[in-house]
């Protein structure tokens, strides 16, 4: 008899299905405007480690993402390798959370400072020098002919979709990013030189992913501790005229009210158009014209019944 549990693979099954330790990384890129973007990421790993022309990281991430969106563009980013630190973690955490670049940079707390390889590109972003390393890195866009995707799909991208490299899937990227330089502060630099002790080694967040809609859960490594919560902020109300511009688009026979509409002022905006489709679908098989406020609770409590039947299934 197997002294393990058969548990259910879901979406996102690093996150819902297993405790999967990740590192805690904040990339930044350029915006349009050549302003800075930073977004917090785990999902970042080693990818060509040895015998091929150059080294590189894979980066997986929401494909109408601000990182996302300015990699297509520009083909650069910064992976910056942060510090375990209570008040770094919670400023990463707020930078993680979907929204408008601008808005979310405006009370930025990390300094930036430019980086070693070609500071002069105007595609190339600062390094957060809060950081204890950073992977300068271009996106390798001929792999798999990725750079055939551009930017600006905010609502989803439409098949056909790469296997590993560009946009691989309606709402997901994956990114092969090729290490330009390897920045590191003076007294790891020296440690890796000189030869490590324990006592040298950086202190860093190790990731547990976004496992609930209220906490990000991480611990300090390389002791490990007890995993702490940190809360994610609450959701900015979006404008009733902005969901009602959104909601006007997604279909010529299906309508909402005033009073539907407002159950989704606390929706994130990349996931608006996503929850409103998803509505639209439930009224079609439904003979359902018009989405009043009753008919948003009748498609919410059948979600929750879904959700329920899973969590038993489990």
């Amino acid at each position: 008899m197997s002294s393990f549990k058969d548990l259910r693979v879901v979406d996102n099954f690093y996150q819902t299905s297993s405790f999967f330790p990740m590192p805690t990384l904040s990339i930044g890129t350029r915006n349009e405007d050549g302003s800075m973007n930073l977004g917090s990421y785990s999902l970042c790993f080693p990818y060509y480690i040895a015998g091929k022309e150059y080294y590189a990281m894979l980066l997986e991430c929401r494909n109408n993402s601000n990182t996302c969106q300015n990699i297509l563009r520009t083909g650069r980013c910064a992976i910056n390798f942060m510090p375990d630190d209570k008040k770094t973690f919670k400023e990463m955490v707020r930078l993680g959370y979907p929204g408008p670049s601008a808005e979310k940079m405006k009370d930025c707390k990390f300094e930036f400072e430019d980086g070693l390889a070609d500071p002069a590109d105007p595609n190339r972003p600062q390094v957060n020098a809060q950081a204890f390393q950073v992977f300068e890195c271009t996106w390798d866009s001929s792999l798999e002919n990725g750079g055939k995707y551009k930017p600006g799909e905010m609502d989803g991208y439409e098949p056909p979709y790469n296997d590993f490299n560009g946009i691989t899937s309606k709402f997901g990227a994956h990114f092969i990013l090729k290490i330009d330089k390897v920045l590191i502060k003076p007294q790891y630099y020296d440690a890796i030189v000189d030869g490590i002790t324990e006592k040298d080694f950086p202190p860093v967040p190790v990731d547990y992913g976004y496992r609930d809609s209220k906490n990000f859960w991480y611990t300090p490594f390389p002791r490990f501790k007890k995993p702490h919560a940190e809360p994610v902020p609450a959701p900015k109300e979006v404008d009733l005229k902005s969901i009602r511009f959104a909601a006007d688009r997604c279909d010529d026979t299906v309508k909402f009210t005033d009073d539907a509409l407002q159950n989704f002022v606390k929706v994130p905006r990349p996931f608006l158009k996503t929850v409103l489709m998803g509505c639209v679908e439930w009224a079609k098989e439904n003979n359902v014209t018009l989405i009043t406020d009753k008919e948003v609770k009748i498609i919410n409590d059948k979600r929750n019944a879904e959700k329920e039947a899973r969590k038993r299934k489990k």
